[in-house]
């Protein structure tokens, strides 16, 4: 055991490897460019190397990038293209304006003032995360800043406060409860904008490629219904087959009270990082009417934090996570980019048509759609599985007579909500998992109860309200 935990980069860098050899010297399938299957073999061996965890995301795309430049299967131009899009910079500087929102303590305060409002039962104490999560979601594009930053630490003081931790084996008290609701949520507040998930403003890209045109405000409006809906059952489901031992807990409303009385009243930087925290979503949400590009705004409200000092430069080069998601963003946009250029998206989508030729388009939707989120149990990441799946499956569905919209929004979708199958899914998992609050056999069962909810929600009622808004 010791052996693999030393030799275990090497072993999953050299498995990679391998797996990519084997490609490279086998014949391009037929109709694929050989520069295409030649970037496809890099491709596949980045994402095993992502799902297995051989080295940090970053230091992977580095090594993606090098391997693509020296078996010149692309240009220098090609290959860095990826770090000057704008799609990259858009999810950059929400990243940095994210850090305004925590370290002033503006989204501290809100979380309190959430639970002062809805505190007064186990089931209110998690409403009230789950209004936190949905506050912040519009400008922190990480799930895992937002869950890891803000919203566990609440949960882990709740915890505290009436004695249920997983050391004491009281954890069913009120901790694993509230949990697996901010676990559960987590997931579905990420899907409902355009900047509250590292991968979907590629999603966007992805779409844009295949002729499909999704802005913040319709992405926004798209999600409301569903993402609303989905909020405000999942709490209930759980509290009803997974319910906590203690029911009412009039003392949060007293902590929460007590909490924002430290605190004292809003400061100087709370409130300027708020008006820009409104002006952003002000100006991504009317992006079609203010003529202003979601990642110019952001820019702008960025400019306005450093001018008035609520962020420094210093923050911003502490932004590590900034940094490290530019970096294998960037790469794996290209990627995906060259993949659709070289035509190996197309190639692969028709091969996969061939087991659903003959049946009709709802079927064949529906089939795929179900495919594409369950396969996310072989994915560790989300990124990971948009990067290998969304773009073929993509092709696909709209090449079986799939609305063009209806097939991107059910897959963007989707690309947030299976995060929530397993403990390894998405960012926040192996935060809340860690605590040791949810047993293995638990988080897997109500994922997958959960994943079922969801997907009634947004395939049926989603698809219904976006056929009611025109967009399909």
């Amino acid at each position: 055991m010791q052996m693999w935990k030393q030799y275990r980069k090497y072993i999953v860098l050299i498995i990679s490897f391998m797996i990519g050899l084997a490609m490279w010297l086998s014949p391009a399938p037929e109709g694929m460019q050989e520069k295409g299957w030649h970037l496809l073999a890099i491709f596949i061996s980045t994402i095993v190397a992502i799902i297995m965890q051989a080295m940090p995301m970053g230091a992977i795309a580095i090594v993606a990038i090098a391997v693509a430049l020296i078996t010149k299967t692309l240009t220098l131009q090609e290959a860095l293209s990826g770090f000057s899009n704008h799609i990259i910079w858009l999810v950059v500087l929400a990243f940095f304006i994210s850090r305004g929102i925590i370290s002033t303590g503006l989204g501290t305060r809100a979380a309190y003032i959430f639970m002062r409002m809805l505190g007064k039962s186990t089931l209110g104490l998690s409403y009230g995360m789950i209004a936190t999560d949905l506050l912040l979601a519009p400008a922190i594009p990480s799930v895992t800043a937002r869950a890891g930053g803000i919203v566990y630490p609440i949960l882990s003081g709740l915890s505290k406060a009436f004695g249920s931790e997983a050391g004491l084996g009281t954890s069913r008290r009120i901790a694993s409860f509230l949990t697996q609701v901010a676990f559960q949520g987590s997931c579905v507040t990420s899907a409902m904008f355009l900047t509250s998930m590292a991968g979907n403003p590629v999603i966007k890209s992805i779409a844009a490629e295949a002729g499909v045109v999704i802005t913040w405000g319709s992405w926004a409006v798209a999600s409301i219904v569903p993402g609303l809906l989905s909020l405000i059952l999942i709490p209930l489901i759980i509290y009803k087959i997974y319910p906590p031992e203690i029911k009412e807990t009039p003392q949060a409303k007293a902590l929460a009270h007590q909490k924002l009385k430290e605190m004292g009243p809003m400061k100087r930087d709370e409130w300027i990082m708020l008006s820009v925290f409104i002006l952003l979503v002000g100006l991504w949400a009317g992006e079609s009417f203010f003529k202003i590009a979601p990642t110019t705004a952001a820019m702008f409200g960025l400019a306005i934090l450093l001018i008035t000092g609520v962020l420094n430069w210093k923050d911003i080069l502490k932004e590590e996570g900034a940094w490290d998601t530019m970096v294998w963003l960037g790469t794996l946009l290209m990627l995906a980019t060259y993949l659709f250029n070289f035509g190996v998206t197309g190639v692969m989508s028709q091969k996969i048509m061939g087991h659903v030729v003959g049946l009709n388009w709802v079927t064949a939707f529906g089939v795929l759609s179900l495919v594409y989120y369950f396969s996310h149990y072989f994915f560790a990441s989300n990124m990971a599985h948009i990067s290998a799946l969304y773009s073929p499956f993509l092709v696909l569905m709209i090449a079986m007579g799939t609305p063009p919209v209806l097939a991107a929004l059910t897959l963007a979708f989707f690309s947030n909500l299976f995060g929530s199958l397993t403990h390894y899914g998405c960012g926040p998992a192996p935060i809340f998992f860690g605590t040791g609050n949810v047993t293995i056999g638990d988080w897997w069962k109500l994922g997958f109860i959960i994943s079922v909810v969801n997907i009634i929600i947004w395939l049926v009622v989603g698809s219904m309200w976006w056929k009611l808004v025109g967009f399909w």
